[in-house]
């Protein structure tokens, strides 16, 4: 909002759902409300795995919304996107064929080097209108013919480093199957470590588990929660990191590492229960 110069002002702030997915009946409403107030809404972005827990929003029905109200609907995918080359979570996005933008980060979670990120517009000469900036030392016939496509007219900045190449790798030296399956397994082991969680007398989840990232809770409160956090990240063992739901401190364990297996997973959650205990936890 301020990079577009409309200000933090115009910004709405959705409610979300006991899931912590966008309530698009809310999103309705404020539109409405706006229009009422003689506002005109221009823009929606709906989220598949927001950072903080991974939650998927309804992207069919925010798109009925946006549609509706004549806005631009972008759907950031940053993280989970990954996730969509296995076909058993495309249902998790289902309505983002009515996007007017996606987004993902294979630096995430596709095993690609920090930066990148890969955006799909539908009308790319709306966004082209938006950013484009064509002083005379930057006019040139293969532009002019449409020959080629310059990409410095899709983003922000002008320049742009050459990010598809290592992507490009990436594909080639994993295939379509083999990203499968380092992505399946995270999810698999994901959901083991939630399983495990969740039957433990001294832990609770804070949130569901779509994908690789599990959130979760000390029985003690914000204060258990925190000291076992610092307790943990101090040791060197492993790295969690928090954030906070409905307002309470929230630890978060992410498996998406290119060689992370079972045994690692299985070390953190041994590790965990021996700090919440105050003890160490056996070598291995």
């Amino acid at each position: 909002m301020k990079i577009a110069g409309l200000g933090r002002e115009q910004l709405r702030i959705i409610p979300v759902d006991d899931h912590f997915a966008m309530d698009a009946g809310a999103l309705a409403r404020q539109m409405a409300a706006d229009v009422a107030a003689g506002f005109t809404p221009a823009f929606v972005c709906a989220t598949v795995g927001t950072t903080s827990s991974t939650a998927v929003d309804p992207v069919a029905a925010i798109a009925a919304v946006a549609r509706r109200f004549g806005a631009w609907l972008h759907v950031d995918a940053a993280m989970a996107g990954s996730a969509m080359i296995c076909p058993e979570f495309r249902a998790l996005q289902a309505g983002v064929e009515q996007a007017d933008s996606y987004c993902f980060d294979p630096h995430k979670w596709l095993f690609t080097n920090f930066d990148c990120s890969c955006l799909f517009v539908r009308e790319r000469g709306a966004l082209i209108r938006a950013l484009s900036v064509l002083p005379e030392y930057l006019r040139n016939r293969a532009s002019e013919s449409g020959a080629v496509i310059d990409y410095r007219d899709w983003h922000v900045p002008l320049g742009r480093r050459f990010r598809a190449l290592k992507l490009w790798f990436v594909l080639r030296h994993y295939g379509a199957e083999g990203l499968r399956h380092h992505l399946r397994e995270h999810v698999r082991l994901a959901r083991w470590f939630a399983d495990q969680v969740a039957v433990h007398p001294d832990f609770e989840l804070a949130a569901p588990v779509p994908f690789n990232l599990v959130c979760f809770r000390h029985r003690g409160g914000d204060a258990g929660s925190e000291a076992l956090l610092e307790r943990l990240n101090g040791s060197g063992r492993l790295y969690l990191t928090h954030t906070r739901l409905d307002g309470r401190f929230t630890l978060r364990l992410c498996v998406g590492q290119t060689h992370t297996e079972a045994s690692h997973v299985e070390a953190a959650w041994a590790a965990i229960r021996a700090a919440a205990e105050g003890t160490a936890a056996p070598a291995g």
